[in-house]
């Protein structure tokens, strides 16, 4: 991954890229001044980023976390004020943009590990949310708050991931009542997949991406399309003809044969992703 795929590491203002290993990037949102909180900026860079990664020959995992003590604290309230005059169409041309940035990032064909250092409140849940593997230090909060606000609990996906996670009735009360979810709770419910102590989360993360660059880029692409599509496809059935379409297509390419030659000589596979 170069400057020439659009994803390089400096030129944005509210984003950092980094690179620890290789087919590794973080994702950082920097604006630790404002408990990395989104602005339009923000949003328009985010989708830019997400797309320019999707096409990134060599990305494997990505790992999206905040800079200093916030994993992102939602909507900056700087900027809140001038919803209100921005009419409806501009109003839902900022939220449409806004669900762009975080469906692209959900979008991208490997998997997402969300480091969650801190707050994730609003639109900051949510982009936890998009995430595929969420690790979290026990500093880390959660909170969706909008009835607090006079806004709704459906924004960028939050409640259509959340009862996915968390179950129908635990979203309703988190979501009704507006309060904080710790993250010992978090853990419990599942909203996170476990807690990292604060000064070894980034390490986890990018331990954990390791991991998953050992397998083969193929099968762990479409396992992720398997997953995201199952859980929008109301039947069995249909969960299945997509699974023997996926297992029938990464049977013609290199790296099933090359795992199975690499177990039959007791070797470690060399995986392409061809």
């Amino acid at each position: 991954m170069t400057e020439h795929d659009g994803t390089a590491d400096t030129g944005w203002t509210t984003l950092r890229l980094d690179r620890p290993l290789a087919g590794v990037v973080v994702l950082t949102l920097d604006r630790p001044d404002r408990l990395n909180a989104m602005t339009d900026t923000m949003f328009r860079e985010l989708e830019t980023v997400a797309l320019a990664l999707d096409r990134a020959e060599g990305l494997r995992v990505l790992v999206v976390t905040g800079a200093g003590r916030a994993f992102c604290a939602g909507y900056d309230l700087a900027d809140a004020e001038k919803l209100t005059s921005l009419g409806a169409m501009g109003m839902l041309d900022l939220q449409e943009r806004a669900a762009r940035a975080l469906a692209a990032l959900r979008s991208i064909r490997v998997p997402v590990i969300a480091a969650v250092n801190g707050a994730a409140a609003g639109g900051g849940l949510s982009l936890s949310l998009a995430a595929d593997i969420r690790l979290a230090a026990p500093t880390a909060k959660f909170n969706a708050a909008f009835v607090r606000i006079g806004l709704s609990a459906g924004d960028l996906g939050a409640s259509w991931l959340l009862t996915r996670l968390i179950g129908p009735a635990a979203t309703a009360e988190f979501v009704y009542t507006g309060r904080l979810m710790e993250a010992a709770e978090a853990e419990r419910t599942g909203l996170v997949n476990r807690l990292v102590p604060a000064d070894e989360l980034l390490d986890a993360a990018v331990e954990m991406a390791g991991l998953i660059c050992a397998n083969s880029p193929g099968g762990v692409q479409l396992s992720k399309r398997a997953l995201q599509a199952n859980m929008e496809i109301g039947s069995y059935a249909a969960a299945l003809e997509l699974e023997n379409r996926g297992q029938a297509l990464l049977t013609r390419a290199e790296d099933m044969p090359e795992a199975l030659e690499a177990f039959r000589h007791g070797r470690a596979p060399v995986f392409t992703g061809r």
